[in-house]
This record gives C-alpha cells, structure tokens and sequence, in this order.
C-alpha cells in the first residue's frame, strides 16, 4: 500500500480516467476526495467503489468509509478554494492533488464564441492555477511536502483542428508544470502532467459506436487498442508514491504511441 496514510484530492472524478484514477489510488491505500460539478450520482458510484475496495483509515479526524464526495466547478475560483478547504476540513490534510477535470468545445477557430473560450479556459487552466496554488498554500502552512497531478492531452502537442482553446489550455498547462517544477522544488512539492491519449471512457460512447472513425483512429495508435481509465491511474499512483520523489517537471504520455504516429485524417 504506497499511498497508505495519504489523502488524495481528484477533481472532475464522477466518471471516466477521474474515477479510473480514485479507484487506484484507493487501491493503493489513500483516502480519496471525489469532485464532481452536476453529477452526484456519478460521485456516489465512485464513492461505492471505492468503499468495496475497503482498507482502513489511518487518519483520527476521518471516519470509517477513506471516501468523499465534494461537489464545485472548477471553473469558479471560489468553488475551487472552497473545494480544497473542504477537502482539508473532512480529512484533516490533503498529500496529492490530481488536476483531472477538464472540457473541451469543438468548433472551428473561426466560429469559436468567447463564452466557449472562457469556458474551456476557466476549467482547464485557471481552475487548475488556483486548486493548485490553494493546495500549495496548505503545505506551506502545515510544513509538509506534496505531489501535483496535472492531467494535461497528447494535445499539449499535438495539433487537434476545431479544437484550439482546448489545445491550448493543455499547452498553457505544460509550461505551468515546468515553471511550478522549478518554483516549488526547494519546498519539496513535485509536480508532472499525465498525458493521455484516447482512453475508453463514456465520454467517447459516440466514438466507439461508430466503427468507421474507431478504425481510422486505431489504425494511428501502434498499440493497436484504445487506452483504459487504468492506464492512466497506474501512473498517476506511482507519481504521488514515494517512489517518484526525483521526478517533476516532465510530461508522460499514455497513448499506446498515438502522439508519434498521428494522422489527420
């Protein structure tokens, strides 16, 4: 149990690579903060997983279940910092902060409205600056050490037409996670992107229901298959694992090789 003792806040976690991720850090003993925006009863699946996992909790202040659900959207500043300072009042402390939640609009760059920009913006990157920075402010306070998730895309590099506020909110979050490496190093604080790829999730039911466009994009991955919400979880578990206390900085991409191999189609 790497993480056992440990509280873990995973925004945007009711479903898909943000519930994936819970699931395997719960696994991997930590206590979980389960975020969600308009889906409780998503949370509450999560939650129940996560309680048929089982462990126990290690921590005096929280009780018996090492899950909870806090509802905020994180594309308001004021739900993000109530979300981490609730976050700290259930558990007592938060360890590892996993920046998952995110949106995308689709529409051509010359078609794109503001409304869409700012909400892809506010989500993706502003609300990702200010959990993280409430999240640093609390180590600071309590002298203690940390790990920063950032969930980030292959699309922090790759091109994706008809999508370019989302592409660049991952880029914004690329050089976010280089600058913060540098500025919390001497805090002891780490902070990496995960990058994933096309990963199955409900989100792309769409996708998986339309063979020709599955078939197109496979034959871009030379893995041949798409990614699982597990794929990602494992690496985010060893990143806010003691195991990777050198590491910070750095982007890892999970995307079966798709990011070196892509065709616009």
């Amino acid at each position: 149990m790497k993480l056992e003792g440990k509280v873990a806040l995973v925004t945007g976690s009711s479903q898909g690579i943000g519930q994936g991720i819970v699931l395997g850090l719960a696994q991997a003993g930590a206590n979980v903060v389960i975020n969600y925006r308009s889906h409780p009863e998503g949370a509450e699946d999560t939650l129940a997983k996560v309680e048929a996992i089982g462990g126990n909790c290690h921590i005096a202040q929280c009780p018996k279940s090492h899950g909870y659900t806090v509802q905020a959207d994180l594309g308001s500043v004021d739900e993000v910092r109530q979300l981490i300072a609730e976050s700290i009042n259930h558990f007592g402390k938060l360890d590892i902060l996993v920046n998952n939640a995110g949106i995308e609009k689709h529409a051509p760059f010359w078609d794109v409205t503001e409304a869409d920009y700012d909400a892809v913006m506010n989500v993706n990157l502003k609300g990702v600056f200010f959990a993280t920075q409430a999240f640093v402010q609390h180590l600071i306070e309590t002298k203690r050490t940390g790990k920063i998730i950032n969930i980030s895309s292959v699309h922090e590099e790759l091109p994706f037409p008809n999508f370019t506020a989302y592409c660049a909110s991952k880029g914004g979050m690329k050089m976010l996670a280089r600058n913060l490496a540098v500025e919390l190093g001497a805090l002891g604080i780490t902070i990496n992107n995960v990058a994933p790829g096309a990963i199955e999730t409900p989100i792309n039911t769409k996708l998986l229901n339309d063979p020709e466009k599955l078939g197109a994009l496979l034959k871009n991955i030379p893995l041949g298959r798409l990614g699982q919400p597990q794929d990602v979880a494992s690496l985010v578990a060893f990143l806010a694992s003691d195991d990777a206390d050198y590491i910070t900085g750095s982007t890892f991409f999970v995307d079966g090789g798709l990011l070196w191999n892509y065709q616009e189609q």
